[in-house]
């Protein structure tokens, strides 16, 4: 990457900051945006208000009223991100995922904190938790919503509420609820998906699987071991039989399980017990590749009817996707989808391919929280969190958009490709696309439309996991000839953080970082006349492998 294409991406950056100018009733505001976005992507070790606004010449109370109690639509600028994720990124076999993130805190006034579990960590801390969804369409993956979680506790003290400036319409939530009220709000803002992916935590709430299918969209998520259903459909009575009309004592309700009936079962005593999964064979699927080589797992499957509603009958069939690591035996996930194989051209294959692509979102967090300083801030009001979270997902969207532009511009055949691609849109790695041990012949081609927009069936090779597992040395090989500057994210804002230095000295319509000492910025030296690189390091992490580009 030369130097114009640095000044070029500075440029993006103010026209893209510049598709929010509506949501600022200031122009100061909208200074204040770009100084935000230029810190978060800097090269700052910490990234709360008081570093950001140092480092741009700013006073740090001027951030602070920027995120706290300045007015401007804070709400506008998330739907508005939405908005150019849809018309922009939108694809057939787009994926949305659901999770949360814990944030440690220190204290008890941050809106929200709480001693909970929290994922950062790996324990119960004290933490601020955020619920999220995320969409994915091939290498392309960004942040679309992001919403506090309000503690029961918190909801029912009126006086930590209001020192935390909580509205009074904000009530304690499940997880579950906030996250099917994002799904609707992305959808009312143009966001379209194939399925949506979520682990066992939310699986296990049947009212959120529920709320999902009300809503129309389709879904594979983990469920736990203990999920109940019936792999055969039970028997459902209706109405009384003319026989029940004429006895006397408490009348049933209805509908009702017949007398026959079985009761419905836990998945891992269906596995063990079931003549179903007696009788089944356990199959072999490549997932993905990894830095360790192909991952492989065995997998058994069956139309499930699982327990749906206040009495507990069974709803329209589902399909269960049982699947157990090849290197761990013991090691065993559960999924269940309103979708079944063999209907308006959906297969097993593309389920398994939803079923394990969450790792983008887990992807985000890691990018957002250590590249971006998604839980640096330092602020406690509900609006101000909020509003950290919608301009980190801001700078998470340019980076994404830049990302996959520079992958676009150079030679394809040598890029690992680590998301969730589809089969069709891989070089050397497959991402979680699925290639069975069976011929392409038993794979179906077929495409028809699902019930929220026509989908494109990925094609996949009709090699076996072994013959892929052979390759794994030749994949290995070929990725270490890869071009320095596009391998990883981080590169790619280490190079919006030299845009934010040059593009400060030479380009007079970028305020932010320009007056900065020039001293602070080793790695360039400037002239008057003409600007000479001194030295470019990029220290990049790709199959275990450091790469140093030192130019002659």
């Amino acid at each position: 990457m030369d130097m114009t294409q640095i000044k070029g991406i500075g440029k993006e950056l103010n026209a893209f900051l510049s598709q929010f100018d509506d949501c600022f009733g200031r122009s100061g505001s909208r200074q204040n945006l770009r100084a935000y976005v230029k810190g978060q992507l800097s090269d700052l070790p910490r990234k709360s208000i008081e570093p950001i606004a140092l480092a741009a010449n700013m006073s740090p109370r001027t951030l602070q009223c920027f995120l706290s109690i300045l007015p401007w639509d804070h709400q506008r600028l998330r739907d508005k991100l939405q908005w150019i994720v849809a018309d922009e990124h939108a694809h057939p076999s787009a994926i949305g995922v659901v999770d949360d993130s814990g944030n440690p805190k220190k204290g008890a006034h941050t809106a929200g904190v709480q001693w909970q579990w929290c994922g950062n960590t790996g324990k119960t801390d004290n933490c601020v938790v955020g619920v999220h969804i995320a969409y994915v369409a091939g290498d392309f993956q960004c942040l679309l919503d992001s919403d506090v979680y309000l503690p029961e506790d918190w909801a029912n003290d009126s006086a930590r509420r209001k020192k935390a400036g909580i509205p009074d319409e904000v009530i304690f939530r499940k997880k579950t609820d906030i996250a099917l009220e994002q799904v609707s709000r992305s959808m009312q803002n143009g966001i379209r998906v194939f399925a949506w992916t979520f682990d066992e935590w939310y699986g296990r709430d049947g009212k959120f699987l529920d709320g999902l299918e009300a809503r129309g969209q389709n879904y594979v998520g983990e469920v736990p071991s203990d999920f109940s259903g019936w792999l055969n459909e039970p028997e459902i009575l209706v109405s009384p039989t003319a026989q029940e009309r004429h006895k006397r004592g408490p009348k049933r309700h209805f509908p009702r399980l017949a007398r026959k009936a079985l009761p419905a079962s836990e998945l891992r005593n269906l596995l063990v017990y079931s003549r179903i999964f007696q009788r089944q064979k356990w199959e072999k699927f490549h997932i993905k590749d990894s830095e360790n080589g192909p991952i492989v797992w065995e997998v058994k499957h069956a139309r499930l009817y699982r327990k749906q509603g206040t009495d507990g009958l069974p709803g329209p069939v589902h399909y269960l996707i049982v699947a157990r690591n090849v290197l761990n035996h013991k090691e065993i996930k559960y999924f269940v989808s309103n979708r079944v194989p063999g209907s308006n051209g959906v297969t097993l294959e593309k389920l398994l391919w939803v079923a394990f692509s969450r790792f983008p979102i887990e992807r985000c967090f890691e990018i957002g929280k250590r590249e971006l300083g998604m839980d640096h801030f330092e602020v406690r009001s509900w609006t101000s969190i909020h509003r950290h979270f919608y301009i980190s997902q801001l700078s998470y969207l340019f980076c994404a958009r830049t990302h996959r532009k520079l992958r676009e511009k150079n030679d394809k055949r040598f890029l690992f490709d680590g998301g969730t691609s589809s089969a069709s849109s891989l070089y050397v790695g497959r991402g979680a696309a699925v290639v069975s041990a069976r011929p392409k012949s038993a794979l179906s081609t077929d495409c028809q439309a699902d019930c929220i927009l026509p989908t494109t069936e990925p094609r996949f090779s009709n090699s076996s996991y072994k013959h892929d597992a052979c390759q794994a040395s030749t994949v290995k090989n070929k990725c270490r000839t890869i071009e320095v500057m596009c391998t990883k994210w981080f590169i790619i804002i280490r190079a919006v953080v030299l845009i934010v230095t040059v593009h400060g000295y030479f380009s007079p319509d970028v305020s932010g970082l320009g007056n900065a000492p020039r001293t602070k910025y080793p790695l360039l030296d400037f002239s008057p006349y003409n600007i000479t690189c001194s030295r470019f390091q990029f220290n990049c992490w790709h199959r275990q492998t450091n790469y140093t580009r030192q130019p002659p």
